[in-house]
This record gives structure tokens, C-alpha cells and sequence, in this order.
């Protein structure tokens, strides 16, 4: 039975990895894949899904107002697929996910996506927020804090190591740029408590 599966986490608990070795155990068994990641975040290179740890595989790539149950279509008319996987799947938009959904649905794929439930701010991304009321199963992918609690939030920092409040709720980036932290921590980073 095709469902929708929303994987999510902080930054850095190994989402990518993940996604790589569940497509891995398809291609070990002979089945088909495809895997989607963001267009715009191309820190492994264009088109390239890739794991802090050195793993990292081609993938096609999704871009703000894309039709993807268009694009999902075409691709079990051209090949038979098992699984599709999604990375960055926090870029998604609303009508992306509801797509998703129909894809599920109508054309009887399971969808796994994977990617952060909420942003710097402590805020849910607009793709998370719908895989969230939408998902058929929810998996989180844990992390911890510096403290050895499970990592719930991130904080965002410049280049100095300062923790960053505002901006833009996307901004690419890594180790260098973002930090996973308990909801606590968090708090302290950010100065809701002493």
C-alpha cells in the first residue's frame, strides 16, 4: 500500500543518510528509485543528494512552483519505480505536498520525504507544516543538543559565531551556518531566558 511518509528533523541528525540507505536497500533488491532534492540548494554540486558522512547520489531536481504529480507521472510512464525519495523536502510548497498526496493516491507510490520541521526562528516551514497535517506516517530523525538532550531546534549564526535572530526564513548552508540544539538551549541562545 503507497503512503506518504514525512522523515524530519534539525540540522545535521542524518536525514540525507537516511534517505541514501532506504534507497540503497530498493536498489539492492532490484527495484527502481527516484530521488528529488531542491533545486537551489546545490552545496553537494546540482542535482547531487550527499551525507556529511562522504555518501551522495544524483538525483533530479524540484523547483518553487513545479508540478510534481506532473513529474512523477512522467517518470512511472518512462520506468517502474517502487519508491520515490525527496530530500529538502522543507522546500516543498503547499501545493507540492497536495500533489505528493494525489501522487500517493492515484498513481499507488509511496512518497518518503525527508526534511527539517522547523526553521531558526522556531517556526515550521511551509512544506513541513503540510507534510505534517498531510502524511500518512511521521518518522522523526533525532539529534542531540550539546547538553546530550534530543536537538529540537536550530540557531542560525554569522560568520563570527553570533546567533542570528532575523532574516530569511532559507538560507543555505551547514556546520558553518547552523547548529542543533535542545528546546532549551535554544532558549538561551536566543535570549528567552538567562
Amino acid at each position: 500500500m503507497a503512503k506518504l511518509y514525512f522523515h524530519y528533523s534539525t540540522m545535521n541528525a542524518g536525514k540525507s543518510t537516511v534517505l541514501l540507505q532506504a534507497a540503497h536497500n530498493y536498489r539492492e533488491r532490484g527495484m527502481q528509485c527516484y530521488l528529488l532534492t531542491a533545486q537551489f540548494d546545490n552545496r553537494a554540486g546540482q542535482g547531487r543528494i550527499a551525507s556529511r558522512i562522504g555518501i551522495g547520489q544524483d538525483a533530479d531536481t524540484f523547483g518553487p512552483g513545479e508540478d510534481l504529480f506532473a513529474k512523477i507521472q512522467t517518470q512511472l510512464a518512462t520506468a517502474q519505480i517502487a519508491c520515490i525519495f525527496i530530500d529538502e523536502a522543507q522546500f516543498l510548497s503547499d501545493a507540492q505536498v497536495w500533489q505528493l498526496a494525489r501522487a500517493v493516491d492515484d498513481l499507488k507510490v509511496p512518497i518518503m520525504c525527508y526534511g527539517l520541521r522547523v526553521d531558526f526562528q522556531g517556526k515550521l516551514f511551509p512544506g513541513s507544516a503540510t507534510l505534517l497535517a498531510l502524511a500518512d506516517e511521521m518518522r522523526e530523525v533525532r539529534t542531540i543538543c550539546h547538553c546530550g538532550k534530543k536537538a529540537s531546534m536550530v540557531v542560525r549564526q554569522d560568520a563570527q559565531g553570533n546567533v542570528v535572530k532575523d532574516g530569511a526564513q532559507v538560507q543555505i548552508g551547514g556546520n558553518e551556518t547552523y547548529v542543533s540544539l535542545c528546546r532549551r538551549h535554544w532558549r538561551k541562545a536566543t535570549g528567552d531566558i538567562a
